[in-house]
């Protein structure tokens, strides 16, 4: 199994980065590795990296589980300590006969022979999770030495730009443990591509009266034909007359939260992105994204008589050349 992503290095920042500069980090990423703007086949699995990095990295309360515990934050029940967590991780891992230039260590996972993820040494003896639990809450389930806790389960769900602005209410089928359960999901508004929200309780069934595990449910923004996302950010194409590109103009924008007017300066060429602030989707615990329109110069296909005399005493009379540096 390939080593687990560090979220740091994914975003390409110090453990020690503000919110600011994750974010900063973040925008930036987005927007160079995005599927609707990057055509790399590669560019949607690195989108969602970096999209999951930034989820975690900026709830602060997650990444203080994810900077104590590593990439195993998600599996490790509430009210572990940490150094407990990693001395008992150690310790497996030296009682397998993993130690110093001998094998991978504790950090080390792979998957055993029933698909669960462990440690494991260079010789191929996995140690289980839930044995190091067994430790940290009084032995291993199953064989009367207390109970265990249940394991976080995930399940995507995929939403369009209109349910993840507004918010909406979903029936979540999950397969887990050769049993079915519909759930029926309120999804906050404001949700991003790569956000994961917890269920408590509805992951995985704890032993001996333990406390069920949690299920977290990723969370898929579905390609839009009118928006393209970036984090909370939005961007929509502003088709616009060359005469109302040179000359300046008031327009109406179409916004998931209703329509909205925006003005174009005049000498707007292909490219310039007009802002409006706070139009994109909302964020319940800060400041909400913005919406870009991008001017998109059009032409007519055909020309009338009339018009057809105008752009050509136009093109006689400007000096205007395009592929000049101005």
């Amino acid at each position: 199994m390939a080593p687990a992503r560090d979220f740091y290095q994914v975003l390409g920042v110090d453990r020690t980065a503000t919110q600011d500069e994750i974010q900063r980090a973040y925008r930036k990423l987005a927007r160079a590795h995005h599927p609707d703007v990057n055509k790399d086949p590669a560019a949607e699995d690195r989108f969602k990296d970096i999209s999951e990095a930034y989820d975690v990295l900026s709830d602060p309360d997650t990444r203080r589980r994810y900077d104590a515990f590593g990439p195993d934050f998600r599996r490790v029940p509430e009210g572990v300590d940490p150094e407990t967590w990693n001395r008992a991780a150690a310790g497996g891992a030296r009682r397998s006969g993993a130690g110093p230039g001998r094998g991978a260590g504790p950090g080390r996972r792979a998957a055993g022979p029933t698909g669960d993820t462990g440690f494991t040494t260079e010789f191929g003896e996995d140690i289980d999770l839930d044995d190091l639990l067994g430790g940290l809450f009084g032995g291993r389930a199953g064989r009367g030495w207390g109970p265990i806790p249940g394991a976080d389960t995930e399940a995507t769900i995929e939403l369009t730009v209109e349910e993840a602005f507004r918010g909406t209410r979903r029936s979540v089928t999950i397969e887990a443990g050769g049993q079915t359960r519909t759930l029926e999901v309120t999804i906050p508004a404001g949700v991003t591509d790569g956000q994961r929200i917890r269920l408590a309780g509805q992951g995985g069934r704890g032993t001996e009266g333990a406390s069920a595990g949690d299920l977290y449910l990723i969370v898929r923004i579905a390609r839009h034909p009118r928006y393209r996302v970036e984090g909370r950010d939005l961007h929509v194409d502003l088709p616009l007359a060359p005469w109302e590109a040179a000359l300046g103009t008031t327009v109406t924008v179409d916004t998931p939260d209703g329509e909205a007017k925006v003005k174009v300066p005049a000498g707007s060429s292909t490219g310039r992105r007009l802002r409006l602030r706070g139009r994109g989707l909302p964020n319940p615990r800060g400041t909400p994204g913005d919406l870009y329109a991008e001017v998109r110069i059009m032409v007519p296909k055909r020309l009338s008589k009339e018009e057809q005399r105008l752009f050509t005493e136009l093109a006689a009379t400007s000096a205007f050349n395009p592929r000049k540096p101005s």
